[in-house]
């Protein structure tokens, strides 16, 4: 994507507040969610009317009934509805590699300006019916005959109606959940449960913090109410934390607790982004660029640690903008688990890693603890899995415009064993 000739800079972001899921957003559609967070950004940035070059939007679950869910979304705001809409959909990086979509037709030229963003909700999700009683019920619908219907009613399997399948976040080739998959690799990195609950302490410390200085208080919209994101708890302490139980490995070795992993979340996000002369014409604020982004994918089928596909991306997105691990001056990576974000560290720190999985022959190194996550991150605020992208690009543009300039580095994990990178600077 890299393109210095034609740089795609981040005018904003907005989002709606975070909740923990089958609390303030229950009995709201995810339309709603990801509508509100759209509203929020075109009002913020007089996008009334405009037509944009495209909107990409991106959900892990929706109902069968909304193929065009990006599209409706879209039409439920006043941006002007000739404007392009992509779907897309890559887990929790969904809304960042929205972003790049909209930066890479920037980039070339295609567009000038574009929004992308993403929404999830826990609280809205369809529930489906056991494959064989779908196939059962689609064969009595194209009988031809009555004889026919009547004699494919009586074979059909219709006690598996009252068996509903829920979503489930389990990786469908290991049956495991990731938080399963999570204890595997703190056990493989030898990472401990007081490691785990301090990041999860700072996590709140830094979002609560956040909020006394302001930070959000342009970046969310009020929607139901609610002016704040619910999950962050000013009050948390080591030694609370150090009471939960094991929510995985319930053995006396699990160490991921309710704590120490990011909660089911509701909430949606969406980040305006544009060409230099284009903002400069309509005379919008360039907070930062997005400078590159990088996906890369781990077997995790056959061994390699689920969460751990960002340290490659990382690596790959290093080698292409000729860069250090240590040339930047915040850090943001997404928290799914407190023992993920520390196993991306440590892995970076090692050699045999690097050599193993990197095509380096020695370790990316340690990065200063201290620029990570400043302001919080999804332990604290919360992950509606789409959303996340979005509101990490738009929190990394800001703190750069507040710092008055430097380079962040944005790495998420995702289901699948994939992971996003990305570059964002102001200089």
């Amino acid at each position: 994507m890299k393109n210095e000739k034609n740089k795609v800079a981040i005018i904003g972001g907005a989002r709606i507040p975070f909740a923990k899921s089958f609390t303030k957003y229950s009995r709201t559609t995810n339309n709603e969610l990801m509508s509100a967070a759209l509203n929020g950004l075109v009002g913020k940035y007089g996008l009334a009317g405009a037509k944009l070059g495209e909107v990409a939007l991106g959900t892990l679950i929706h109902y069968p009934t909304e193929w065009n869910w990006a599209k409706e979304n879209v039409l439920n705001t006043a941006l002007d509805p000739h404007t392009p809409v992509q779907f897309i959909s890559r887990a929790c990086g969904t809304s960042l590699d929205a972003a790049n979509s909209i930066a890479l037709k920037i980039t070339t030229g295609q567009i000038e300006a574009g929004i992308a963003g993403g929404s999830d909700t826990n609280s809205d999700v369809p529930l489906a019916l056991k494959r064989s009683l779908t196939w059962d019920l689609m064969d009595i619908r194209n009988a031809k005959t009555f004889g026919e219907r009547f004699s494919k009613l009586l074979r059909a399997r219709w006690s598996n109606f009252f068996k509903p399948l829920y979503p489930d976040v389990r990786e469908p080739r290991t049956k495991m959940s990731m938080g399963e998959h999570t204890e595997l690799t703190v056990k493989n990195w030898k990472i401990g449960r007081e490691a785990q609950d301090e990041l999860a302490f700072l996590s709140h410390k830094n979002a609560q913090s956040a909020y006394e200085q302001g930070f959000h208080d342009d970046l969310i919209v009020e929607f139901k109410g609610i002016k704040k994101d619910t999950l962050i708890r000013p009050d948390t302490t080591m030694e609370g934390l150090a009471k939960l139980r094991p929510a995985f490995d319930r053995s006396p070795s699990g160490t991921l607790t309710a704590g120490n992993s990011s909660p089911f979340t509701d909430g949606a996000a969406a980040v305006f982004l544009a060409s230099e002369a284009f903002a400069k014409a309509h005379n919008y604020p360039i907070q930062a660029y997005l400078v590159d982004v990088q996906n890369a994918a781990f077997d995790y089928v056959h061994g390699e640690d689920l969460l751990l596909a960002p340290t490659v991306a990382v690596s790959n997105l290093l080698k292409r903008n000729k860069l250090f691990l240590q040339d930047f001056d915040f850090y943001e990576i997404h928290e799914a688990f407190a023992g993920q974000v520390l196993a991306t560290l440590k892995a970076w720190e090692s050699d045999q890693f690097a050599i193993d999985y990197l095509d380096r022959p020695e370790a990316l190194g340690s990065i200063d603890r201290g620029k990570l996550n400043v302001k919080g991150g999804s332990l604290a605020i919360g992950h509606p899995f789409a959303a996340t992208g979005a509101r990490i690009l738009a929190n990394a543009a800001k703190i750069l415009q507040e710092n008055g300039g430097g380079r962040c580095l944005i790495s998420i994990c995702t289901a699948g064993g994939m992971g996003t990178a990305a570059i964002v600077e102001l200089r």
